[in-house]
């Protein structure tokens, strides 16, 4: 495995070449039908449509979802500083001095009892 391989793997395990947050594929199609919506001044017009289809008077929260999806995005990896900064597993890991979780043949701590599903 490269190195730069070995900085996808995040300390948890998962890798983060398959993580839509890192690959940012949902924040951009968010983003994308944000701008749509915007230029087809659905933002400003929906109460019109929500006479013919009742679910358009949710279209506020729906925006404000698609707002949140934007921001779904890690643009680094945890091993290079990137999110989320409240990793337990990542300080663990750290404080211990222990590459990933795959090292850890003991899956009773707290912290990752939840990959053991992965194993």
């Amino acid at each position: 495995m490269s190195e730069q391989d070995k900085n996808l793997v995040a300390y948890c395990g998962l890798y983060c070449g398959d993580c839509f947050f890192y690959k940012g594929e949902i924040a951009d199609l968010a983003r994308d039908l944000r701008k749509k919506l915007r230029e087809a001044k659905l933002n400003r017009n929906y109460k019109e449509f929500s006479k013919f289809a009742k679910e358009f008077e949710n279209f506020n929260q729906c925006y404000e979802v698609l707002g949140a999806m934007v921001k779904m995005r890690c643009n680094r990896t945890c091993r290079n500083g990137g999110d989320p900064p409240f990793c337990k597993i990542r300080k663990c890991c750290q404080k211990k001095n222990i590459p990933d979780v795959g090292n850890v043949r003991n899956l009773k701590l707290r912290k990752v009892r939840f990959l053991k599903a992965y194993t």
